[in-house]
């Protein structure tokens, strides 16, 4: 079987779920953006979950694997969803996302509804805090598996940049996907499928608490007017330069969460 990366082709991943890499890797992409054609075998028709950036190639690879009913957004960041506009022409299917300006000939997404994609059933689950608008969709049938976005990636741990990021939000949001059933898959937006996400959102909130300690003893160290560029080249000084300054929105939020929960 074809496995993490592999571009210009979808790749079976679950009886109901095949995913197509886009070729936008970078630093805060890894090998580029998931997007994830959904539904069982022989439904007349598919959904899509985040088109991914406004690539006309993949765009109509996409499109091709259809007819396509649906478009869900895991939320707004462009890498996800620039070519939303574009994916829409090709395929007029309707697109729902949790932020209603996203949105396009369709009703915004509900926490806790049950959305048919091709057959499969996603409930929504609202996790902000990578973004306000973040959702993942969790599929719990013989095949369970979790729609994750950015919330959770398949290799390494996501961004929380402030303001848009908010890490009181993704730790509840964390907590929440550490409380779904055992053996729920990974589908994340980057990087490869994970075995469970009870296991992966626990090692993030350790994560988590483990850099408020280290940004905890930095503040001690430099004292409480350090700015967060000075707590990045402490706290994330083995991080590559390249994604410093999302480190430094990073420890903005992580700043915050310490404001708010002194």
């Amino acid at each position: 079987m074809t496995e993490h990366p592999a571009y210009a082709t979808l790749r079976p991943v679950t009886r109901y779920a095949s995913v197509l890499l886009a070729e936008n890797p970078s630093p805060m992409t890894l090998e580029g953006t998931n997007t994830w054609v959904v539904g069982e075998p022989g439904a007349t028709s598919r959904a899509v979950i985040d088109p991914g950036p406004e690539d006309a190639d993949h765009l109509r690879r996409v499109a091709d694997e259809g007819p396509v009913s649906l478009v869900l957004l895991t939320h707004h960041h462009g890498d996800h969803t620039d070519g939303v506009e574009r994916f829409v022409e090709l395929t007029g299917a309707p697109v729902r996302a949790l932020d209603p300006a996203l949105c396009r000939g369709a009703e915004p997404l509900r926490d806790g509804e049950v959305v048919d994609a091709g057959g499969v059933d996603l409930r929504v689950l609202a996790t902000p805090g990578h973004t306000a608008d973040s959702v993942c969709f969790a599929v719990q049938d013989d095949e369970p598996a979790v729609f994750t976005g950015d919330s959770v990636l398949g290799r390494g741990t996501t961004v929380v940049a402030h303001p848009d990021g908010h890490l009181g939000s993704y730790l509840e949001s964390l907590r929440r996907l550490a409380d779904l059933p055992e053996g729920l898959r990974v589908l994340p937006g980057h990087g490869p499928e994970l075995p469970d996400v009870r296991a992966v959102a626990a090692h993030y909130l350790q994560h988590r608490h483990q850099r408020l300690d280290q940004v905890r003893a930095a503040l001690a160290d430099l004292g409480p007017a350090a700015t967060p560029r000075q707590v990045v080249e402490k706290v994330y000084a083995e991080v590559d330069r390249a994604v410093w300054p999302a480190a430094d929105l990073t420890v903005q939020a992580q700043l915050t969460y310490l404001q708010e929960t002194a």
